[in-house]
């Protein structure tokens, strides 16, 4: 098994800048995607961003281009998204999540078996 544990989400103004961790910890040799995907109310699950954990594929949603930076630390096991420009539509729970060598897609959440508990992300206007 994989678990997975975000921190780092709170409370910001638009145009501010937040970090979200994701520590991995378990059986992480079995991971070969991990991404983030973030959940506004009554909307669904949606992704973020994704990349492979041995290799340089790295995407991002359209609507976070140029504003998120996602990044992995092999040493810590930790998976974090930096994000600047904040805007009040950036407002969700936003979850790490991983797979293994499925082939499932990486930018579905049904594609993911393995996920965190979630960490909210305010973006007041």
């Amino acid at each position: 098994q994989v678990q997975l544990v975000e921190s780092g989400g709170g409370l910001v103004q638009e145009g501010g800048s937040l970090r979200l961790s994701c520590a991995i910890s378990g059986r992480t040799f079995r991971i070969a995607n991990v991404a983030w995907f973030r959940q506004a109310p009554g909307e669904e699950r949606v992704f973020v961003a994704t990349m492979r954990w041995f290799g340089d594929t790295l995407l991002y949603a359209d609507s976070v281009k140029g504003r998120f930076t996602m990044s992995r630390d092999y040493a810590k096991n930790t998976v974090d998204l930096q994000m600047n420009s904040l805007r009040s539509e950036d407002t969700a729970v936003y979850y790490c999540a991983a797979q293994g060598n499925t082939g499932a897609s990486t930018t579905t959440a049904d594609g993911f078996a393995y996920w965190g508990q979630g960490t909210q992300v305010t973006v007041s206007s």
